[in-house]
């Protein structure tokens, strides 16, 4: 998991890289004086348009996984959240930088509003996702919790396609694999000392004692454990299908559930 966190933080390292190079690359077409100042060259940019909509969507991404408190925030730099009277520089976002809207003022022959608005847009948006790598540590286990999630869910599915097609026993041994793995992470992300071939039960106990989990969850996942060893031992009764779906969807609920 250590390796996955690092690769975690390595891609939103480059997300602020490249907003800043789109940045710099606007800031290169409306004052190329302060753009020089940045230390960027202008032809070591790719242009603004042909960036950013796919920087866009990948740290929108980002954001939301990471950042939810600052999701609307940054969508709002992209396109307006409320209807707007009037285009003004205050209100001007990307996706009018993008289709090229200005205000031009034929009076004085000037434009009121240029593409240039755009800059402090696209200038906040980098800063959001720069903001993450500012908290990165401290969410390491939530990344690392979301991975083991991606990663039981890939088990689970395959345990579902096990009990469709007539192999309960082997799915239901699955399934149990998973939530042993899943009782075990959470031991070692709480600084729980657990038994080197701990079982479910035990587990199960365990995290029970230190109170992680309440009452209801420690029963509910003893009985899960019941299931789990009616498919790992011949017995006089086989599981049935039913049995070893209640046992795969109970999995599922606790490793979306319980951390």
């Amino acid at each position: 998991m250590k390796k996955l966190s690092d690769r975690y933080k390595a891609d939103i390292t480059r997300l602020v890289l490249e907003g800043k190079k789109i940045a710099v690359a606007l800031q290169y077409e409306c004052d190329p004086a302060s753009a020089k100042a940045t230390g960027l060259k202008k032809e070591d940019l790719t242009p603004v348009r042909q960036a950013y909509q796919s920087w866009y969507s990948e740290a929108l991404a980002c954001v939301t996984q990471l950042l939810p408190s600052r999701v609307d925030d940054f969508v709002s730099y992209y396109k307006p959240l409320k209807p707007r009277k009037s285009l003004g520089f205050s209100n001007y976002v990307m996706s009018d930088y993008l289709f090229g809207k200005t205000v031009y003022n034929s009076n004085t022959g000037e434009y009121e509003v240029a593409t240039g608005s755009a800059l402090s847009s696209i200038f906040n948006q980098y800063k959001i996702v720069e903001a993450i790598l500012q908290r990165l540590d401290s969410t390491l286990f939530d990344i690392r919790a979301l991975v083991h999630a991606d990663l039981l869910d890939d088990e689970l599915a395959a345990s579902d396609e096990l009990n469709k097609h007539g192999f309960p026993r082997g799915a239901g041994a699955i399934a149990g694999v998973v939530l042993e793995a899943h009782l075990a992470g959470i031991s070692d992300a709480r600084g729980i000392k657990i038994a080197k071939n701990a079982t479910i039960s035990t587990l199960n106990d365990t995290l029970r004692k230190a109170d992680v989990l309440d009452t209801a969850a420690w029963r509910f996942i003893q009985h899960l454990g019941d299931i789990r060893n009616k498919c790992d031992h011949k017995g006089s009764v086989d599981p049935t299908a039913n049995e070893v779906k209640e046992l795969i969807d109970g999995v599922r609920k606790i490793t979306k559930t319980v951390f």
